[in-house]
């Protein structure tokens, strides 16, 4: 009689999710392990007194790749819920009189840059010709790469690709080379924050991230982000994928390179495959003995993280004015903050910040005539995290926001909470704290990043610290190049 594979997948983040429905779909026994109440990794909901807060991830960029993924399964979009585009996608607060609204259309996306900086929109042009061309190739070559070798890439027609990808170019350079406007410069070297690292450190291929915002389009799903992760969920339960919450794997048991026993706080599992998507360096320093360990400590010392972040959940009892649902908050000097998040690690002396405000969009997700409000500071990861840190660091925010929007919060706050690095740590075993995962440095890209392949034969890591990187869309697709590999050892088996 046939016996199914039996495979185990470490954490239920997206690239986790992602993993064990398409080995469940091609005939394994998949079993994900959590360490938390829910699926979804970072991208848990809290919820109180009929408020939703998406813990993470607030902006859904790529529809397509979400799309793409439920198609393997005969779904789409809209069977598990309404995505509404956001326009104006986002706004800048440059100072109190001085906002940028982004548009949702390319005609008006091209008049505002030819308002701005006149000429420009034959520069934007060249600009997102060029930003396609790596998004089209990016996402449907490089990304779909396990990158278990530098081989891989050495394709001629790949290397034709590569030139024009703009691998070895830089994001600052690129940017500055077509557009003098600082408002522009800023709009445009806004979307390589997501990546963790500075302009200067970014590949100039990441201009494919300007794609996906200008020309793709800020989306949100009616309801919350964390219905992405229930509809993945629902699909994985779909191909008989079994879900253990509030469980704690101790120890993965390796004999003769061969990984035989996952060990738990609720008993144990005999393994034929593992899946590692929790976090990296947790599952190779406190999971995996010494010599089945890809990297040590001092390997992970030297990685340049993304950066951590200091958030709050604020539930208001009023409904606030000049804010859409996605602010960003750059009236202060940018380059300043990144060298305080990468140059030299501190608390930012003067941060930028983000706030979102979801119930603009959607009357779930906050009673009547109140306010979901979400505010978000990036932050060196590693920083000593504190109480008193936070107070103070929400005390800025507060005076700033109500500078910048003419809204005063603290008189209307039901309850708020506070969430940064300690939090990281105790709920996702984070490396240093980190919130991205780590930076798509020149260095960390590609093949460059931490391996997938493990020196344990029959276990592979997938997720925002190996291959293709941090974000959501990532992840999705980090986990369909796990799946794609074991199942092809499978067949070979």
């Amino acid at each position: 009689m046939y016996k199914k594979p039996q495979i185990v997948v470490i954490g239920a983040g997206f690239a986790g999710l992602s993993a064990a429905a398409l080995l469940a779909k091609n005939g394994c026994e998949v079993t994900v392990i959590e360490k938390n109440e829910m699926a979804g990794g970072r991208a848990r909901i809290w919820e109180k007194d009929g408020f939703t807060f998406d813990m993470g991830p607030s902006w859904y960029w790529m529809p397509d790749v979400f799309e793409n993924f439920y198609q393997l399964f005969n779904k789409t979009t809209s069977d598990f819920y309404e995505l509404k585009r956001l326009d104006p996608s986002y706004r800048i607060y440059f100072n109190k009189e001085d906002t940028l609204n982004v548009p949702a259309t390319t005609e008006k996306l091209y008049a505002l840059f030819e308002e701005l900086e006149p000429g420009s929109s034959k520069s934007l042009d060249i600009f997102l010709q060029q930003a396609k061309y790596k998004y089209d190739v990016g996402m449907n070559e490089y990304v779909f790469k396990p990158s278990h070798s530098v081989m891989e890439y050495f394709d001629p027609r790949l290397a034709v690709s590569g030139i024009k990808l703009q691998l070895l170019g830089n994001m600052r350079r690129h940017v500055y080379k077509l557009f003098k406007n600082e408002k522009l410069r800023k709009l445009l070297e806004f979307p390589v924050l997501f990546l963790g690292a500075t302009p200067q450190n970014t590949p100039a291929l990441y201009s494919l991230m300007n794609y996906a915002d200008l020309i793709m389009g800020t989306w949100y799903p009616i309801g919350g982000m964390h219905k992405i992760v229930s509809a993945m969920q629902t699909i994985a339960e779909q191909q008989g994928v079994k879900f253990l919450f509030n469980t704690t794997v101790s120890k993965i048991e390796v004999k003769d390179k061969i990984a035989k026993t996952i060990k738990t706080d609720k008993g144990n599992f005999n393994v034929d495959y593992v899946v590692g998507n929790a976090d990296y360096h947790h599952i190779e320093q406190h999971l995996l003995d010494k010599p089945y360990r890809n990297y040590d400590e001092k390997y992970w010392e030297s990685r340049t993280m993304a950066p951590s972040s200091l958030l709050f959940y604020i539930a208001l009892n009023k409904k606030l004015k000049n804010i859409l649902h996605h602010n960003l908050f750059f009236d202060q000097n940018f380059d300043q903050h990144a060298e305080e998040i990468y140059t030299d690690p501190k608390w930012p002396s003067k941060p930028l910040f983000y706030a979102c405000c979801p119930s603009v969009t959607d009357d779930s997700v906050a009673p009547e005539s109140c306010e979901n409000l979400f505010f978000l500071i990036p932050v060196a990861p590693g920083l000593e995290d504190s109480e008193i840190k936070r107070a103070e660091y929400f005390e800025i925010l507060a005076d700033r926001f109500r500078d910048l929007t003419g809204n005063e919060i603290r008189d209307a706050i039901i309850f708020k909470r506070s969430y940064a690095m300690n939090d990281f740590v105790s709920d996702y075993n984070a490396f240093k704290g980190n919130a991205y995962g780590l930076a798509n440095t020149l260095k960390q890209t590609a093949f460059l990043k931490p391996k997938m392949k493990s020196k344990v034969t029959n276990m592979l890591y997938t997720g925002q610290l190996t291959i293709p990187g941090p974000g959501v869309p990532p992840a999705i697709i980090s986990g369909q190049v796990v799946a794609k590999e074991i199942i092809k050892k499978l067949k070979k088996a």
